[in-house]
């Protein structure tokens, strides 16, 4: 017997599952991506969703869906395209894997998303989440999806206070779902699931009195709802200081950078900058020389324009922006580009560096 059937036992599982799923039904949000089962719409919606508010991932799931409508459009795309249609979003490395991962299918499986655990678990981005999430939702599947919303619900309902920010707890709410998972109607206990975890059983407060599964729910029995779920505190945020600058030439276009196809932010264009040892000694001539020194751009650094702080999962930058002129006429390297403000509209950008390109809007009001 494996661990989640000692927290089962004597667990009501039927009427859990007819009282959460009957909830759904009735209070369930009308959403884009649930106006049908398409199971390429389901994936990119899940996509989006991880790490990503409702609320922002909404305009953001039909301006894309609107440039790549079928999986066969987004696997031909353009990843400069692509990544512009997800500027904003964040993570860009979910929309890589995703374009990748529609590429196989396109070639492989003659454009139909797997409908087998075995074979979707092998395409690029798609983990266990995913793969149980388009299983359930599209094909009806009866495979658990576990996020951070149905570790919380079930960490309450079960009273599980193992850590969920450990993978072998993931397994273990995995093996729980598997047990209480509707077998008749996998998709709206998945989709139940998640959605009482967004609406009623919240981080903060739970809004246990009106929670459907409130008679199942051992935490509330308790009285230590509260107390759950466990989870370790985040590692500690590395701070970087940088320095950027907006820089023009003499026909006032200006100097943008594509960044390498590895690594954070890959492929994604900025604004000229460097991390720096310390705010406020010597960044504008370490701006010089690193152009100088990086790509033979003689320029000439000026005005100190703004303050941009940016916070990544795991990392902070602080960055120092200036703004500086540059006589170069013509650039060899092909990821460095001169360009117009209308032509920039064109390239995505990090969120840092959308706020450095409104103020390129404003240095040259």
């Amino acid at each position: 017997m494996n661990r989640s059937e000692d927290y089962i036992q004597d667990f009501p599982v039927q009427g859990f599952q007819q009282d959460l799923i009957n909830w759904y039904i009735e209070n369930q949000r009308d959403l884009p991506w649930r106006l049908n089962q398409d199971p390429y719409r389901v994936w990119v919606s899940e996509i989006m969703l991880q790490q990503t508010r409702v609320d922002t991932v909404i305009p953001y799931f039909n301006r894309f869906l609107s440039l790549f409508p079928t999986l066969k459009d987004l696997a031909e795309a353009e990843e400069e395209k692509v990544l512009k249609a997800w500027e904003g979003l964040g993570y860009y490395s979910r929309v890589r894997n995703l374009q990748t991962a529609v590429k196989e299918v396109a070639e492989q499986y003659g454009g139909i998303v797997p409908d087998t655990a075995e074979e979707i678990s092998k395409l690029k981005g798609v983990g266990p989440y995913t793969a149980g999430a388009i299983l359930s939702i599209a094909y009806g599947v009866p495979e658990p999806a576990v996020d951070g919303n149905v570790m919380r619900v079930l960490s309450r309902v079960l009273l599980i206070y193992d850590d969920i920010g450990k993978a072998k707890t993931r397994i273990l709410f995995e093996d729980a779902v598997r047990t209480l998972i509707s077998k008749e109607d996998p998709s709206s206990f998945n989709q139940a699931m998640m959605e009482l975890g967004a609406l009623i059983c919240t981080p903060k407060s739970p809004a246990c009195l009106i929670c459907p599964v409130q008679d199942h729910c051992r935490a509330f029995d308790q009285g230590r709802q509260k107390e759950l779920p466990v989870k370790e505190k985040k590692t500690k945020v590395k701070h970087v200081d940088m320095a950027a600058v907006i820089l023009r030439n003499h026909e006032g276009k200006f100097l943008i950078h594509k960044r390498p196809k590895e690594g954070l932010l890959a492929n994604l264009w900025e604004f000229p900058n460097i991390p720096v040892k310390k705010r406020g000694v010597s960044e504008k001539e370490d701006l010089k020389v690193f152009l100088q020194a990086e790509w033979g751009i003689s320029a000439a650094v000026g005005d100190h324009v703004s303050n941009i702080e940016h916070v990544f999962s795991h990392l902070k930058w602080d960055i120092q922006l200036f703004e500086g002129h540059c006589s170069n006429k013509t650039i060899e390297a092909c990821d460095l580009k001169w360009v117009t403000l209308e032509e920039m509209e064109t390239y995505p950008f990090p969120v840092s560096h959308q706020k450095i390109k409104k103020m390129a809007k404003e240095v040259t009001a």
